[in-house]
């Protein structure tokens, strides 16, 4: 027997409940894991309040990272005692132990500790997609990234600026845009108390921005789409203030030709070259000190009810965990 995160109906955070759970022995290519450390996501709040629904009684959680305690007939990659991490993946990280398919985990170099693997797998995952193969930012050009204070824009800022990008970052206080500069951003907007399609139209010269990476969805939607040049690309990978609106595709037309996407981690991570080019690429930017990641906030595993909540109020600036 093992505990887990559990929830029997879609909701506000209270529907979590940690309960007991019988996992049994892996099977052929899986492993068990006995979890160090559990990072807590955005899309795990989508999957609970079902705007991604899930089959129910359902767990939680996309990503973790621990000790493999033991391994199914056909693994061959792992052995028990490796250190381990995974994103993606059926959910289950809110988890003391679970099983999981070998072919999702990734192996931890030294360097890397259980907390911070928790903290940078989903998120520095997707951050290497979006910058470096969605769209390849050069050095030189100028982005515009919401929430940069953020558990992903924070990786991207320091990854960015890293690469000679200028980075416009918006934040939602003056605490985190202190936060965002600190980290490498070259301008912050408080959407609180500026314009942001002003801001950015004066900082670029009225030219607008080639590409918005924009994780907060409705309430930034509109925002996003006049912050972009001619031909710019709106990548839209997150609901933090709810969903993007339909809208006709003449829009984009009008705007100036923009192109709009609104892409997922687990098509960029699709084959295991895939995910070993990706995961070692943010594990080498953490090794040559591009970025550097810590969660911000740590809760025991019995309260991710808490977390979710810290989590959907923006009162939270970084990464996240759970502490099983």
């Amino acid at each position: 027997m093992t505990q887990a995160i559990v929830f029997r109906e879609i909701g506000p955070p209270e529907v979590l409940r940690l309960e007991s759970v019988d996992l049994g022995a892996p099977g052929a290519g899986q492993v068990r894991i006995r979890h160090h450390a559990i990072g807590v996501n955005y899309i795990d709040t989508y999957q609970r309040s079902g705007l991604y629904p899930l089959p129910l009684p359902s767990w939680l959680g996309q990503e973790g990272a621990g000790v493999v305690e033991s391994v199914g007939s056909g693994v061959e990659r792992f052995g028990v005692g490796d250190r381990v991490a995974y994103a993606g993946g059926p959910p289950g990280s809110y988890s003391r132990e679970r099983l999981i398919d070998a072919e999702k985990l990734i192996l931890l170099p030294p360097e890397v500790g259980f907390e911070q693997a928790a903290c940078v797998m989903l998120q520095g995952m997707t951050v290497e997609y979006l910058i470096r193969r969605l769209y390849c930012v050069r050095p030189g050009q100028t982005v515009l990234w919401h929430a940069a204070a953020g558990g992903v824009g924070q990786i991207a800022v320091q990854w960015l600026s890293a690469l000679g990008v200028e980075v416009i970052g918006t934040v939602g206080s003056a605490a985190k845009a202190r936060l965002a500069l600190e980290l490498g951003c070259r301008h912050v907007i408080n959407y609180r108390e500026q314009d942001v399609v002003a801001s950015v139209r004066e900082i670029t010269r009225g030219q607008g921005v080639p590409v918005v990476y924009d994780s907060v969805g409705k309430d930034t939607f509109a925002i996003s789409l006049d912050c972009l040049a001619r031909r710019g690309l709106f990548v839209s990978f997150g609901n933090a203030s709810g969903a993007v609106p339909d809208f006709s595709p003449l829009l984009l037309s009008q705007k100036g030709s923009l192109l709009f996407t609104r892409p997922r981690l687990g098509d960029f991570v699709a084959t295991r070259a895939e995910l070993e080019a990706s995961a070692g690429e943010v594990f080498a930017r953490i090794a040559d000190g591009s970025i550097n990641v810590a969660p911000s906030r740590r809760y025991p595993l019995e309260q991710a009810a808490t977390a979710h909540r810290d989590l959907e109020s923006r009162s939270t600036s970084g990464s996240i965990i759970l502490i099983p």
